[in-house]
């Protein structure tokens, strides 16, 4: 049976004064907050199927097998802002461990970095700076 288990997206060092938040698959930004000088988080609902696969309003799909979800940076946000960027974080290579342990309730953490080497906001495809972890 499907479970609904939450994905916690941490941007370790966001650039302040920028919108970050959620991008749906309308592409219309969600639960945007403006960056300080401490981590951003947001906490995403999904779906983990049984076959390991998952799914819901902020999961998209490329291919057969990736799944991602955007974190939407600057006028991507809804900000005016001279960044449009969003980041594109994987969610398909989560351990199976620890989608077991989402199905018990536990909330899986990504860190991630927040600054690209233009020194503007993290963007395109970003990598977690550590594995996923169970908090």
């Amino acid at each position: 049976m499907p479970s609904a288990i939450t994905l916690r997206l941490t941007t370790a060092d966001p650039v302040p004064g920028v919108a970050y938040s959620l991008q749906d698959k309308a592409n219309a930004p969600v639960d945007p907050r403006i960056a300080d000088d401490g981590p951003i988080s947001f906490d995403v609902p999904v779906t983990l199927s049984d076959d390991g696969r998952l799914t819901g309003p902020f999961v998209r799909r490329e291919g057969p097998s990736r799944r991602f979800v955007y974190i939407a940076i600057g006028t991507s946000a809804g900000q005016h802002s001279e960044w449009t960027r969003r980041a594109k974080i994987d969610v398909l290579d989560i351990p199976a461990d620890l989608l077991a342990l989402a199905r018990e309730g536990r909330v899986l953490e990504a860190v991630l970095p927040g600054r690209a080497r233009d020194g503007g906001p993290a963007c395109a495809t970003v990598r977690p700076l550590q594995p996923w972890r169970a908090v």
